[in-house]
């Protein structure tokens, strides 16, 4: 879980004085900071300040998760917090969908005190809460938006990557899983509109682009896969029409396009190809989940663990660079020995190079809480250690195979021109979720490096779940 408080910028005054300024947390997914950007975006267009305390604010906005137990716990903190140092906050985000025990409001029942709650993707009701307490200092004379991309807005990601959200909302009901209720059924964005924003983001200097959604690989089936029009041209509603699309827009500018929360339906296998010719990025963000089929079924996840396995083998055969990340939950009830030894062989088989796994939670409003045989909470947690060291083994031994090898690395960090090195990302790395590569001084003192830009790397060692390289 990230949270950014966001840092104070250029006052944009009017003729009554400096304009009223909003602090802003960001709790959560990409997809949860994807709303905060459209929040501040506005804010921003109608005249609003930032501030980087919550003393120093005229209001306070918490964008919250609400999808686990600890993310539950940190976003009440965090409001707790904003109350306590300010006394003017606003609620938005997944949390503030979810009820309490006597089926209120949740935030309202622990923070009564909070000047409004709304669920995720709330951008109006947000601006209504802030105009009602702050109200807007907008001079109709002037239009802008300091830090703005276009028509992409403000991003609180470094200026080099970018996330991009396709859809909202999820049509899959699985047990352990109360996103639906929370963001409701999949919406598709018109892919007009996500192709004008990806294109800005390019042109504002972005080099990855990050596509993300509840389920990336459905974007389209909410509205049948109709033809839409971009640049006077008719583009499908599908996911390969529209990596097409940003594999051609990135080539423009010499930037990545990486794709997050991709399901194996067996469609995606369409893009496989242009993973092959280099043309989006041979990585797929795949949740697994887990692979026994009783378990799965439990789960209420689609496809079975033999079809995960035939799926990657041929993804393996069309693109041999291909990288596949993934989560788990082990110790999910009625979870056997036998089907979680099953989980381990998979993920031996499957060779995933980055796995991640959760020590299942009971989560308020999952219907997988009324399934028979919970387990202890030690053999949750005693289970997802055994995950992860088996994926410790597996991904160390994959990273062994790249020493030696030269790497196009995007550069996150470079103090003082990299001379004393720098860290930065390969294709296989994505923000924050994956291992990074890390820099060694040049052994060319002409050679220099720069946050954003590439540059190639030789791979001399393995330090963890990281590279070590010797920047060419």
């Amino acid at each position: 879980m990230t949270s950014f408080l966001i840092p104070p910028t250029v006052s944009a005054t009017t003729g009554s004085g400096a304009a009223p300024k909003i602090g802003f947390v960001s709790l959560g997914c990409p997809k949860a900071l994807t709303d905060s950007e459209l929040i501040l975006t506005q804010l921003r267009a109608e005249g609003y300040d930032t501030s980087k305390t919550f003393d120093g604010a005229d209001l306070v906005i918490v964008n919250t998760c609400g999808f686990i137990d600890d993310a539950v716990k940190e976003s009440l903190d965090t409001i707790g917090e904003a109350l306590s140092e300010n006394g003017k906050v606003i609620v938005t985000g997944c949390l503030g969908a979810k009820s309490g025990a006597d089926g209120g409001n949740l935030i309202r029942q622990v923070h009564p005190k909070v000047l409004a709650v709304t669920g995720p993707h709330a951008t109006q009701e947000v601006m209504d809460a802030v105009h009602l307490h702050v109200p807007k200092p907008h001079d109709p004379f002037l239009d802008l938006v300091p830090e703005s991309r276009g028509v992409a807005g403000i991003k609180l990601t470094p200026r080099h990557y970018a996330y991009l959200k396709i859809s909202e909302g999820c049509n899959h009901r699985c047990t352990f899983c109360i996103i639906p209720s929370m963001r409701g059924d999949l919406v598709s964005r018109p892919i007009g509109d996500v192709l004008n924003e990806a294109r800005a983001l390019f042109e504002s200097g972005v080099k990855e682009l990050l596509v993300i959604s509840q389920d990336t690989s459905a974007y389209g089936v909410d509205v049948k896969y109709r033809t839409g029009f971009w640049d006077g041209k008719p583009v499908k509603t599908k996911l390969f029409d529209l990596a097409e699309q940003l594999a051609a827009l990135a080539q423009q500018h010499g930037a990545w396009v990486r794709m997050h929360y991709v399901y194996p339906y067996p469609h995606v296998d369409e893009i496989l190809p242009l993973m092959a010719q280099g043309l989006v990025l041979p990585y797929l963000d795949v949740p697994f989940q887990h692979s026994h089929p009783d378990v799965l079924k439990r789960m209420k996840r689609p496809a079975s663990g033999e079809k995960n396995l035939e799926r990657l083998q041929r993804w393996r055969e069309i693109c041999p660079e291909i990288v596949v990340r993934s989560t788990f939950i082990a110790g999910f009830p009625g979870e056997t020995e036998a089907e979680f030894d099953h989980l381990l062989d998979f993920l031996r088989e499957a060779q995933i190079d980055r796995a991640g796994c959760f020590a299942y939670s009971p989560v308020e409003g999952a219907t997988a809480n009324d399934l028979p045989g919970a387990l202890p909470q030690e053999v949750r947690e005693e289970r997802q250690a055994r995950f992860m060291a088996v994926a410790e083994q597996v991904s160390i031994a994959k990273l062994q195979r790249r020493v030696g090898a030269t790497m196009q690395v995007l550069v996150d960090s470079a103090p003082a021109l990299g001379r004393k090195g720098g860290v930065g990302r390969s294709y296989a790395d994505a923000p924050e979720i994956d291992g990074t590569v890390r820099l060694l001084p040049p052994e060319k003192a002409s050679k220099t490096l720069k946050v954003g830009e590439f540059t190639k790397a030789r791979i001399v060692a393995v330090e963890g779940h990281d590279l070590i390289g010797l920047p060419i």
